[in-house]
């Protein structure tokens, strides 16, 4: 409980009166007039909602201790008023938006005048909560170098288990209205401490340093914890409350940002404001920084097949294209001879054109291909062929210009790829009995491409192979992307996950070709594989998986092994490997060699399966 003051009763008592009548912003004006005899205080002006009772007000001489300052990107500073009340809703920090570099220094004790608002980064569409803040405003500097309010402690003892209230149905499922209860649930905590200078002591990364000079952390080095030093997120439950992204007030050019991964250690106190912004919410703007302990976390190198095993692997390559320096060629191939053991067939995701992102109708990915395949027999790889099919122009979504589609990859000296009038963009392919087995009408060949489900969408490949005299039939997919979807520290709880339509419809189309195989033959060998852009436990995996006509490889992983991507300080699954139920007995490897990594040649971690037809 923080230390009392007088006015607290009555504040409380009025914002609770204009939360029940749904006035919130309308409620100032008794607010403030019932209080005007008192100036008003930064508990005042942040409520104990996450819509400051004084929304949209203007307030006089507001007191605080100025605790960090940022002079770039949304410049302004944080004050706090060291004389807190004993409400523990209320937070005793605002940030001040100057628009402009700021002319005060931590530790000065100002007043300012200004605009109570409330800013929401990335705009109201976005679904992200609002940042409380003074914008507009007349600073006085009282004295300076006064000691800052002491840092509240975040830790694993102070972060509830609970992530966030169920959102209010009256109000669309937000939030924004309902009591804050820090105790409760850890996003209230969180709320209740915005702008306020916080700490947190040694802690495990858990995102590592991204391009812009951020990580993550979790204060709570026990929950879901990943084999190799991640924090698993498995069901939409699990939001994993202890993580943390931090970043640092000092410019760049003043002091470098530490680079770190995934299992380091974020070692002695790191302290500053607790600010909310649009790429991953509640943020620690280090005002003193922890130092970076490396950990002995090394990319993974999967198991090579045996002389009867097929390897099969699936591997986005993020943007791939000739205008893409050799270095990338080069450790992607490196990867795909020494971290894949250089897989019998490799579907590759995020090929584009021959030119890249300019976009002038080039749609062919030969010399694309050539160069990476070069790369990979350059490494000591096989001299592998490839098969596709070439998108119409600008009609599969992914960056512009870029056409990007997805490729078979396959070893000749160890596979055949059955060549069956292959198709083109807006072809289907189709399942036709053969010599009393199931084949594909066009192989290469897309699945189902007219189906509005794949508009501005990667349409399914689809191929057949032969391994040792069995056919194979892999199927390449690239989903729709996450895009759209609010993230988990959303105002609508739980977030509202828009994507999950789109992707619904694409698993349905990928199930019912699957399952025409098997009506021609129940016991054909059938992978589907790709980039889904989902969860093991999404309703996208059921319904790939629906009727039994295929299973979710990577949940023959134990979980703390289960992901392919992390995203911001979630380790989760996004590429997957389905099986037919013919395959029954295989290995898997999620081949972590990127996603824990700041040093990436992808987002991704490519997936291996091994087996017997």
């Amino acid at each position: 409980m923080r230390s009392s003051h007088p006015r607290s009763a009555a504040v409380a008592a009025l914002v609770a009166t204009a939360l029940a009548t749904g006035l919130l912003a309308g409620s100032a004006d008794a607010a403030e007039g019932a209080v005007s005899a008192d100036p008003i205080r930064i508990h005042d002006i942040q409520g104990t909602t996450r819509i400051s009772p004084l929304n949209g007000k203007q307030v006089t001489d507001v007191e605080g201790i100025v605790t960090g300052v940022r002079t770039y990107g949304s410049r302004g500073f944080w004050i706090q008023d060291p004389d807190a009340d004993d409400n523990d809703a209320t937070s005793e920090g605002v940030f001040v938006f100057t628009n402009s570099v700021p002319t005060v220094a931590a530790g000065d004790a100002v007043k300012v005048s200004g605009t109570v608002g409330e800013y929401i980064p990335g705009g109201l569409t976005s679904g992200n909560q609002s940042v409380t803040q003074i914008s507009k405003p007349t600073v006085t500097v009282v004295s300076s170098g006064n000691a800052l309010p002491e840092a509240t402690a975040i830790n694993e003892y102070t972060v509830p288990a609970e992530y966030a209230p169920a959102g209010d149905p009256a109000a669309a499922g937000s939030i924004n209205g309902l009591a804050l209860e820090p105790s409760r649930y850890a996003l209230d905590l969180y709320e209740s401490l915005e702008g306020m200078n916080v700490k947190i002591g040694t802690s495990r990364v858990v995102g590592a340093t991204d391009p812009y000079s951020e990580l993550w952390v979790t204060v709570k080095g026990w929950e879901n914890t990943a084999k190799r030093g991640g924090t698993i997120y498995g069901s939409y439950e699990s939001q994993n409350t202890g993580r943390l992204q931090i970043q640092q007030l000092a410019p760049l050019a003043q002091q470098p940002f530490p680079v770190a991964n995934v299992g380091d250690k974020l070692t002695g106190t790191t302290e500053g404001p607790l600010d909310f912004n649009q790429f991953g919410g509640y943020t620690l703007v280090a005002r003193t920084l922890g130092t970076v302990k490396a950990g002995t976390l090394a990319p993974e190198k999967t198991k090579p097949q045996v002389e009867q095993e097929l390897a099969v692997a699936t591997y986005n390559v993020e943007n791939l294209d000739p205008t893409d320096p050799q270095e990338k060629f080069d450790a992607l191939a490196k990867a795909v001879v020494e971290n894949l053991a250089a897989p019998d067939i490799l579907a590759l995701e995020e090929i584009q054109d021959d030119n890249g992102a300019k976009n002038d109708g080039t749609v062919s990915a030969e010399q694309t291909l050539a160069k990476f395949t070069a790369a990979i027999s350059a490494a000591g790889g096989p001299a592998y062929q490839w098969r596709t099919v070439n998108p119409e122009d600008k009609k599969d979504g992914g960056e512009p210009g870029g056409n990007i589609r997805q490729v078979f990859l396959y070893n000749p000296a160890r596979v055949s790829f059955t060549e069956r009038a292959p198709g083109d963009a807006v072809t289907a392919t189709g399942v036709a009995k053969v010599n009393g087995k199931a084949a594909l009408t066009h192989s290469p060949g897309r699945v189902d491409p007219a189906n509005p489900a794949w508009a501005d969408s990667r349409k399914p490949l689809a191929g057949e192979f032969v391994f040792r005299g069995k056919t194979v039939f892999v199927i390449a997919n690239h989903f729709g992307s996450k895009g759209g979807d609010e993230g988990l520290t959303s105002h609508h709880q739980p977030p509202v996950r828009s994507s999950e339509a789109k992707r619904l419809q694409q698993a349905q189309a990928v199930n019912g070709f699957v399952k025409q195989i098997l009506a021609e033959d129940k016991n054909a060998n059938v992978l589907v594989l790709g980039d889904i852009n989902d969860f093991e436990f999404s309703a996208t995996t059921d319904a790939l998986a629906d009727g039994g006509a295929l299973y979710p490889a990577i949940k023959s992983l134990p979980k703390a092994e289960r992901y392919s991507y992390v995203y911001q300080g979630n380790a989760q699954v996004l590429d997957q490997i389905l099986t037919s139920p013919a395959i029954k007995k295989f290995t898997y490897d999620s081949v972590h060699i990127n996603a824990e990594f700041a040093a990436q040649n992808s987002d991704h971690d490519p997936q291996v399966i091994r087996f017997r037809p």
